[in-house]
């Protein structure tokens, strides 16, 4: 995925923080704890304490935060003419999603509905009749709750904003409003910092500190984000104004989600560094590592090294194979970093790289969950 900077001038990327897109992923990890296991005792706690109304109400909507994460919660992004700025509360942030034309809001929360159209430029089912017909059938492949969603939408766009609103207020007053006092302390410090950063050290080494998923071409002034998906916006000439805007989350990780609709404001929201969680693997070191250990004889040799370290030639005896044999499946290993090499007199031995593959599975999740 790109996004392309070039000739944006630096005081147009800006750091924010947000509390309806903290709301967003806060929802998000109610609904799939399973993404988020560092978070489970806060959404079991938060979920035991709902009220059955409102846990109804989310449950027929959460297709708009449970796979993946709507555009309706960053509406900053879509406000044509906008500055890129979030509000300083849930009511501030609520206010600009209200001042979303139909269209985009439609659009939006269709995003999951209609989901193989997004970042196409697609026109809009409000105004376009076939479009319309499109959005109605994917809404109904996918059930009942959002076929109802879809056409309530299309029919009185009004009625379902303000529906929406008024959910996410009761969501503040149950148990948001507390979370997000916690949170924005955190938030606010690591918003400020990158942008000292950015300011000191210019927009690779900032984006650098955001993660290292990020990378900038200083020649091209082209951001790629590496994840398992494509996509590519730009940051000038949006109908929402020129610039980026980086939003952190105390709720993200493993996501690092990136709003690339055609004439939005593009934005990066990412998850807030911890200690205790390990920097991310990427996406070519994941697929490196897939196919190294998709060979059967590779999968026998890793056996043999998890158990001790083992010379060439007592790997080629043990699988009845040729030692230039072994060096060729050794070093498809070595290059996806799951072996080691090291000397001891005049034998060579090779191990295992145990850490690199007890985490192959929480790096695949992550991988994909980026």
């Amino acid at each position: 995925m790109h996004i392309d900077i070039a000739g944006l001038p630096p005081e147009r990327i800006v750091f924010e923080i947000s509390p309806l897109a903290e709301l967003g992923l806060a929802l998000h990890a109610l609904s799939e704890p399973g993404h988020h296991p560092g978070l489970h005792g806060w959404a079991t706690a938060t979920s035991a304490a709902l009220e059955p109304d409102l846990a109804d109400r989310l449950h027929e909507a959460d297709f708009l935060w449970r796979n993946a994460f709507s555009d309706v919660f960053m509406p900053f992004a879509g406000v044509r003419g906008g500055d890129g700025r979030t509000g300083a509360t849930l009511a501030e942030d609520l206010d600009i999603l209200d001042r979303l034309d139909d269209e985009r809001f439609v659009s939006a929360a269709l995003e999951f509905t209609c989901a193989s159209l997004y970042g196409t430029g697609a026109p809009s089912p409000l105004a376009d009749a076939g479009m319309r017909t499109r959005a109605l059938d994917m809404a109904s492949a996918r059930g009942p709750k959002q076929l109802a969603f879809t056409r309530q939408l299309l029919a009185a766009p009004g009625s379902v904003r303000g529906w929406v609103r008024r959910l996410f207020e009761d969501c503040d007053r149950a148990f948001f409003a507390d979370t997000w006092r916690r949170a924005q302390v955190q938030l606010a410090a690591d918003a400020r910092h990158k942008t000292e950063v950015l300011r000191h050290k210019g927009v690779g080494a900032a984006l650098g500190a955001v993660s290292a998923a990020l990378t900038l071409d200083e020649e091209t002034g082209r951001i790629s984000v590496d994840k398992l998906t494509t996509g590519r916006t730009e940051a000038t000439g949006t109908a929402a104004g020129a610039g980026l805007t980086l939003i952190p989350t105390s709720f993200g990780w493993p996501h690092l989600t990136v709003l690339h609709a055609p004439g939005w404001r593009p934005v990066i929201h990412y998850p807030v560094h911890r200690p205790e969680l390990p920097s991310p693997a990427s996406v070519e070191l994941l697929q490196l590592r897939m196919e190294a250990l998709a060979n059967p004889m590779r999968m026998r040799i890793c056996r043999n090294l998890a158990r001790s370290p083992c010379t060439t030639g007592e790997l080629a005896d043990s699988h009845g194979i040729t030692p230039p044999e072994v060096s060729r499946h050794l070093a498809v290993l070595k290059r996806a970093g799951l072996a080691t090499t090291r000397r001891r007199g005049r034998y060579v031995l090779h191990s295992l790289d145990l850490t690199a593959v007890a985490r192959l599975g929480s790096d695949f999740l992550e991988g994909v969950l980026r």
